[in-house]
């Protein structure tokens, strides 16, 4: 699954809401190394043929983005999801989830996203490009990210993708379930 690729998108879009102009903007005040917060909501959704699906949450996990003064391709973003925090209506499915049939999490405790490339799609939004490991395995990911408040030291932004399960090993269920996973994230931040 992917999950660590919020912390990408939420420096992109932060980089990408204020033009940089002079010292004492508002990019400038929003440079800086911010850590994501244990208020965020990491939401996720498999659907199934013929309608419902299994949908959950995480409640376990780290990150850090680093916005640049240099612009929002110069941006870093990392984040490290510990799946066997996976909460679903049905502690059967948990289980399942965290058994080495899906996660593993015995064997791999962690799934980490890592950025290599930010690039701003608005004013208020980007892309963002990295590599995302899960169950010892590396493959590209992506998402797209909004910018949803910032104030302070504080900044929160809306990340959605899609990543598909097949290439990590945890295609179990598919055609039923669909080899898809759809993100929905609140990524909070603060400097």
């Amino acid at each position: 699954m992917k999950t660590a690729l919020p912390f990408a998108l939420a420096l992109a879009l932060t980089l990408q809401a204020v033009p940089v102009t002079a010292k004492g903007d508002a990019l400038s005040e929003a440079v800086g190394k911010y850590e994501i917060l244990a208020n965020s909501h990491i939401g996720f959704r498999v659907a199934q043929v013929g309608g419902g699906g299994i949908s959950g949450t995480f409640s376990k996990f780290s990150g850090e983005f680093a916005l640049s003064s240099s612009g929002i391709s110069a941006s870093k973003v990392q984040f490290t999801l510990f799946p066997e925090s996976v909460d679903t209506p049905d502690n059967r499915m948990e289980n399942f989830l965290r058994s080495s049939a899906v996660f593993d999490v015995a064997s791999f405790p962690m799934v980490i996203f890592r950025s290599t490339k930010i690039t701003q799609t608005s004013a208020t939004s980007a892309l963002i490009e990295g590599m995302l490991t899960a169950r010892g395995i590396t493959k590209p990911a992506r998402f797209q990210a909004s910018l949803m408040s910032r104030g302070g030291n504080k900044i929160s932004f809306q990340v959605t993708g899609i990543v598909r399960r097949a290439p990590f090993g945890m295609d179990v269920g598919t055609p039923i379930y669909k080899n898809e996973v759809e993100f929905d994230m609140v990524l909070n931040g603060k400097r």
